[in-house]
């Protein structure tokens, strides 16, 4: 049961690092944020860091979430990861863009779904 008190977009992030923990993820960083957008969650998993976009949304009136990453949220996703590379000096990195895809009604996490875009 989700708690009511947590703000949508917090209670989304929080079942999506859950997720990815028990998936083997180590998480390094979340909300990393430029002029560019922001990083929900950076993780990393077998020397592959993984960009994690999460979409969580609490009905199917507007489709499922993953739905809603478009081209435009994709390049603005890559403008950070470029901008969060030259920040911390990475350089010669595999990585891979994800989206953490989540539906919650009646309080339940009915829907969740990692989605590779690259």
């Amino acid at each position: 049961m989700i708690s009511s008190g947590t703000s949508k977009g917090r209670v989304g992030e929080q079942l999506a690092s859950k997720y990815l923990m028990c998936a083997g993820f180590k998480i390094i960083e979340k909300n990393f944020r430029s002029s560019f957008g922001e990083l929900d969650i950076i993780a990393i998993k077998c020397g592959i860091i993984y960009f994690c976009e999460v979409k969580t949304r609490w009905g199917l009136r507007y489709g499922y979430p993953e739905e809603s990453v478009n081209v435009k949220k994709l390049n603005k996703i890559r403008k950070t990861i470029d901008y969060y590379f030259y920040k911390n000096k990475i350089t010669d990195q595999k990585i891979k863009i994800i989206v953490i895809s989540q539906l919650i009604q009646n309080k339940k996490l009915i829907y969740q779904k990692m989605i590779g875009l690259n």
